[in-house]
């Protein structure tokens, strides 16, 4: 380090400042630092680094499925926007199995991993609520509680406000696909059938059981439920699905059922995930900036770890409506 501090013409403490990321180091003399590095090829000793300062420059990011278009964007802000802090990323699958959020705790407190970025479907299931000393970590997604720092978006107002635009739209039955049910009732599927009702009462629209479809949220679950919908009801106006993925696999059956989108039924879905953008037709979906989600739970989980005693605090990413041709704009 004092040798990469040499060449760059500054301290070996502003060296530790540019590798570390943490303390501010105007642009100038980073880029000095930076280049310094590379000239002499050096790579910190992350061990001992460990040893020092108690941290292991990695983070871990726990998702409940990687297998989604939502969760693959999601961690690749993530990775990105760490990698820009000096952070590596371990990226964890935890389902709706709260043992594996308490493996992720166990070895934060190990010091293993510097803090946790954790995505629980449902707060009572959760490792957080289980007691004890929690490490630096933030809560992404719609569960509610005020253990950890979070950061959300409102998807009670974004169904809302989804709902709202296809009843302006002139569409009066609209299906609502992945709402609650008895073996799935996550704080998602909670928060945005809330919103979905709340459109229809604003706009005096009867609520009808039967157009609320309780499903897993993937693509094949979708199109079967859309699929056995249209055997025993017809088609509503509009469907309205709670993710962008649940939204693709109802387009897919209305295809198949020789319905044309948007002419016979409108689609819109939740996430605006790439994909998206490229079906046929293009969806309209609610959208938030993934980047901006990211970097304000990562901006959060860095305030943590350097005060553990901050004031907690929750965030919420605006969202916006994205219209594309699946409803007719």
């Amino acid at each position: 380090m004092k040798d990469v501090a040499q060449r760059a013409g500054v301290s070996p403490k502003t060296v530790s400042n540019v590798i570390n990321g943490v303390v501010f180091v105007r642009e100038e003399t980073r880029e000095r630092v930076l280049a310094a590095l590379a000239e002499l090829d050096y790579v910190p000793n992350l061990s001992a680094r460990g040893l020092r300062n108690g941290r292991s420059g990695v983070i871990a990011l726990a998702l409940p499925d990687l297998a989604t278009a939502y969760s693959a964007e999601t961690a690749a802000a993530f990775v990105e926007l760490a990698h820009e802090r000096g952070w590596g990323v371990q990226i964890e699958q935890t389902g709706a199995e709260p043992h594996r959020e308490a493996e992720l705790i166990s070895r934060a407190r190990a010091h293993l991993v510097d803090g946790l970025v954790l995505n629980p479907v449902r707060l009572a299931e959760s490792a957080i609520v289980t007691g004890g000393q929690l490490p630096p970590a933030v809560l992404i997604g719609e569960v509610q509680q005020d253990l950890v720092d979070s950061v959300s978006v409102d998807s009670v107002a974004a169904a809302r406000d989804m709902t709202a635009a296809l009843i302006e739209r002139g569409h009066r039955r609209i299906l609502a696909l992945g709402t609650v049910r008895a073996d799935f009732d996550t704080a998602s599927a909670r928060s945005r059938t809330e919103g979905y009702r709340q459109a229809l009462a604003a706009a005096a629209l009867p609520h009808d059981p039967a157009l609320e479809v309780g499903v897993p949220w993937t693509p094949g679950d979708a199109a079967a439920a859309v699929r056995a919908h249209l055997e025993q009801h017809g088609a509503p106006d509009a469907i309205f699905a709670f993710t962008d993925s649940m939204a693709l696999g109802a387009l897919s059956e209305l295809w198949r059922a020789g319905l044309a989108v948007p002419a016979a039924v409108a689609v819109a879905g939740f996430d605006d995930v790439v994909e998206g953008r490229f079906a046929s037709p293009p969806l309209s979906t609610v959208s938030f900036d993934r980047r901006a989600f990211a970097a304000t739970a990562l901006e959060l989980l860095e305030r943590r770890i350097l005060d553990r005693d901050a004031p907690r605090e929750r965030r919420v990413v605006p969202h916006t409506l994205a219209f594309r041709a699946s409803t007719g704009d």
